[in-house]
């Protein structure tokens, strides 16, 4: 099984291809599908077990939502969504919603198992039973973990199972229940209606409050200031190291962008907001105090809907907002990193133009060359003739279109990073 960082496109809901075997979950189907020849029970919680028996005949599932949930304990995507998952849950479980969990481990001995399920208030597969879990792995052409695969007790259309419960929980919750075509058809409407009405006002605010905070934490900067601008919405945190190598980079490139349109004048102005996911004031704090722009309030709880709003499932993330309050681009971050300051606006026209200007450039530049600190030669390449995204091997950040490549060990590089130097050097470099 292998495991993936990144989920399914958030715009594409994708449901479990059925192959002609649909059927109706009857305590039968239930046990054929979660049991075995020598078992017809499932394990219950730990806190569970401590009060009642510790197994629950699968027979009782009858009627239910089910949730298959693959998951294991030394992955941490899974320990975080483990989180997420417990939270909606026992929500859906206190409203008296019809749901249950099975959780079919992926954890690598039974200490790891017994430790994961300690705080899962489900029902699990017996550890002991690699039969029964490999079946369902199989059954559900389970790639990647998590994974939560959401069947319907009346499971007998081709629309009645979805690979995508992990999605459809980051993106809309318990809202998601009970997780019918027809019910997140309407959260998708819904989603659409929000997205057509967006205005920067309605995105950070919320009716307890109409304000940011600028770098002293305790001046109050009315949300309505920003309208007309184009604006960041930074996701971030101190205790990620990928947030922290960036912020410095997005300080430079935002001051410069702000520097720029005083001097171009016209009233234009570009601002940034800084949308914590820190863990305690202090780290907040400390972190905002490092950058030149506004930011929410610590925990308000507009930064957990924005976060859900935009699908965000990874940090450091900037989302581009133009002057007319709409999204432009969930990519800011990649678009810093290519383009610098010149991806200001962060439009696809902007883009677009950008693209065509490296095209124009790369028709100058030598076909290979040897780079100081590589010993091989370096060959000219595009997405067209090998190239592709990349990380640069000398700046660390990210690429794509032309890049100078090592057809030897794939060593890459910008263009704009190349030092020419002849073989020998390129090795004594070394």
């Amino acid at each position: 099984m292998k495991v993936e960082m990144n989920y399914n496109d958030s715009n594409n809901l994708v449901q479990a291809p059925t192959n002609g075997d649909s059927e109706k979950l009857s305590p039968s189907t239930l046990s054929s599908l979660l049991g075995s020849k020598d078992r017809d029970y499932l394990l219950c919680s730990t806190a569970a077990a401590a009060e009642t028996d510790q197994q629950v005949k699968i027979s009782d599932l009858e009627g239910k939502v089910i949730g298959i949930y693959f998951s294991a304990n030394w992955y941490p995507p899974c320990r975080n969504f483990n989180r997420v998952l417990i939270g909606v849950y026992e929500q859906l479980k206190s409203n008296g919603s019809n749901f249950e969990i099975v959780f079919v481990s992926s954890d690598e001995d039974l200490d790891a198992f017994n430790s994961y399920r300690e705080n899962m208030p489900w029902l699990s597969i017996p550890f002991s039973d690699l039969e029964t879990k490999k079946a369902l792995n199989r059954k559900y052409d389970v790639e990647s973990i998590p994974c939560l695969v959401i069947l319907q007790p009346d499971n007998t259309k081709d629309d009645d199972t979805y690979y995508d419960g992990v999605e459809l929980i980051y993106r809309y919750g318990v809202d998601a229940f009970p997780f019918t075509k027809e019910k997140l058809d309407e959260l998708r409407r819904e989603e659409k209606r929000k997205h057509d009405s967006q205005t920067v006002t309605n995105l950070l605010t919320n009716p307890e409050r109409d304000y940011l905070l600028d770098q002293t934490i305790t001046r109050k900067v009315p949300v309505d200031s920003l309208k007309g601008k184009t604006v960041g919405l930074y996701l971030s945190a101190q205790w990620c190291m990928p947030c922290v190598e960036f912020t410095p980079k997005l300080i430079s490139i935002y001051q410069k962008i702000k520097q720029a349109l005083q001097e171009k004048g016209g009233g234009e102005d570009f601002e940034i907001v800084f949308v914590s996911n820190d863990r305690d004031q202090s780290s907040f704090e400390s972190y905002f105090g490092t950058m030149p722009w506004l930011a929410l309030p610590f925990r308000d709880p507009t930064a957990r809907t924005l976060a859900k709003y935009f699908d965000v499932q990874w940090i450091p993330c900037l989302i581009i907002i133009g002057p007319d309050g709409k999204t432009v681009t969930k990519q800011g971050r990649n678009l810093i990193n290519l383009y610098q300051e010149n991806a200001y606006p962060f439009t696809d026209a902007k883009v677009e133009s950008l693209e065509k200007e490296m095209e124009e450039a790369a028709k100058s530049l030598p076909r290979s060359e040897y780079h100081a600190g590589h010993r091989h030669l370096l060959t000219l390449v595009s997405e067209g003739s090998g190239g592709g995204p990349f990380i640069c091997c000398d700046c660390d950040e990210q690429g794509s279109g032309w890049a100078y490549q090592c057809l030897e060990c794939g060593y890459e590089v910008h263009p704009r990073c190349i030092r020419a130097v002849t073989p020998q050097s390129s090795i004594e470099d070394r």
